[in-house]
């Protein structure tokens, strides 16, 4: 298979295609609206087990560090260092999803971290952790690029910000539903056979991620030409526009990748935004602990409330993104939004509703940027440069989620708050917003395959 095609996709529009008089707006739509409806909410599910086991350490942390006799420091090293994993082998998992396709590949990731995930019940020392941690990185690399990656096989840029939102919605979503669940875990199933809330928490939430991985080789098509649910004009239709939108993009080399200024700076924004997202994802039940509430259960109920606002907030900001094929702003006023909001937290410690109104603004800002930035790396990369192109921007920002965790944990430990390490995450948030609206990087516009004027 020739690397630069992604599984499934041919360059050209099929010959049924221009045998065909052009299709109408509205098959057009019936035909997204079948791939959305086929692919979305899967892909969806996947990502809120995903995210569910990675940052239900936040919630592990509230009886783990007693336990084990852990300090924060200690506690936020590990967060991080899941990352640390997540870095070094994302690339080369991107690479080869492009080349074995994305059925076997998403459930090689999904099956191996549900695994890791499981087997941390048993950590014992801070090495321990560490390397559970470090472990269930690597066994994660490449899962959410590869499903950014997947996304632009069959959507051209004009649809992929509403696409990636339906996507990362995962992320609020996981947070909704696993608050209460890991509260109902850690209070139902303390001390049962023996064993700690915790070590039930792991287990637990990693038995949906094994019964999906193994679903995935059964549904998952590499590409359009592996749907059997589309016929072969819907198919020619989706290769057409993907053919086209791909004319507008530039292409590099996997050397041209690495050195693309294009690229670094944004890796870099996503640092920043990812300095928010860690911050909120691996901190937010301490937080609202912090501020007065002491029974677990009533901690994660409210930890849903954020990020059920940023569910409203992510679906809103894609789509006036979308509508007006406008980035730049876009994204660095979500970035802003979510410096004012974590920045404010620090202001009213104590206050629960305060505390519940700032940190719900400021998760709703953090998880608005991240579909809008997704549409850049693909209008500006393809073939095996997407590939890794998207995967370096996504292991460099992620960096994010060691120093993130790393830096609160130590500042905590030093000054026994969390509000210093909250005002660097707000800060880093503002540099993204600068570093966002000083940037030009052309986006392909639509799919005729002409470059937009919006820039970013």
């Amino acid at each position: 298979m020739n690397p630069r095609n992604p599984p499934g996709v041919s360059v050209q529009p099929s010959a049924d295609l221009r045998r065909h008089p052009a299709p109408t707006a509205e098959f057009e739509a019936a035909t997204y609206a079948k791939v959305t409806w086929r692919l979305l909410p899967f892909l969806f599910i996947c990502y809120v087990a995903a995210y569910l086991d990675r940052v239900n350490v936040g919630f592990a942390k509230l009886q783990m560090l007693s336990d084990l006799k852990f300090s924060e420091s200690v506690y936020g090293l590990g967060a991080g260092i899941f990352f640390i994993g997540y870095f070094l082998f994302e690339v080369p998992s991107n690479i080869l999803m492009d080349r074995v396709g994305a059925r076997v590949w998403i459930s090689r990731i999904m099956v191996t971290w549900a695994v890791v995930s499981a087997v941390s019940l048993f950590v014992k020392t801070p090495g321990m952790f560490y390397a559970m941690r470090f472990l269930l990185g690597v066994a994660e690399a490449g899962f959410f690029p590869g499903i950014v990656l997947y996304l632009t096989y069959w959507y051209p840029s004009t649809r992929r910000g509403r696409m990636n939102a339906l996507f990362m919605i995962g992320i609020p979503v996981a947070g909704v539903l696993g608050g209460p669940l890991s509260g109902w875990i850690m209070e139902a199933f303390n001390g049962v056979h023996g064993w700690s809330n915790w070590q039930w928490l792991f287990l637990l939430e990693a038995i949906p991620s094994l019964v999906l991985g193994i679903v995935t080789l059964f549904v998952l098509p590499n590409g359009i030409r592996a749907a059997s649910w589309l016929d072969e004009r819907q198919k020619s239709l989706l290769e057409a526009n993907i053919a086209r939108d791909g004319h507008a993009g530039t292409e590099h080399s996997l050397k041209g990748v690495v050195s693309n200024g294009r690229v670094w700076r944004l890796a870099a924004i996503y640092f920043c935004c990812m300095m928010g997202l860690y911050g909120v994802s691996f901190f937010l039940p301490t937080l609202i602990k912090a501020a007065g509430v002491k029974d677990t259960l009533d901690v994660g109920l409210l930890t849903a409330i954020p990020y059920a606002v940023a569910i409203v907030a992510m679906i809103a900001v894609a789509r006036s993104s979308d509508r007006r094929n406008e980035r730049r702003w876009h994204l660095a006023l979500a970035c802003v939004a979510a410096a004012v909001g974590l920045y404010a937290s620090t202001l009213y410690t104590g206050n629960l509703v305060l505390v519940m109104v700032t940190l719900s603004l400021g998760t709703a800002g953090v998880l608005s940027s991240m579909p809008v930035f997704w549409t850049y790396p693909g209008s500006v990369l393809s073939g095996t440069a997407a590939a890794a192109g998207i995967a370096m921007i996504n292991s460099i920002g992620n960096l994010a989620g060691f120093v993130s965790p790393s830096v609160i944990g130590w500042m905590k430990d030093v000054t026994h708050s969390t509000n210093a390490g909250l005002i660097v995450v707000a800060v880093a948030l503002l540099a993204g917003a600068m570093l966002t609206l000083t940037q030009r990087v052309a986006m392909a516009s639509s799919a005729s395959g002409a470059a937009e004027a919006g820039r970013a």
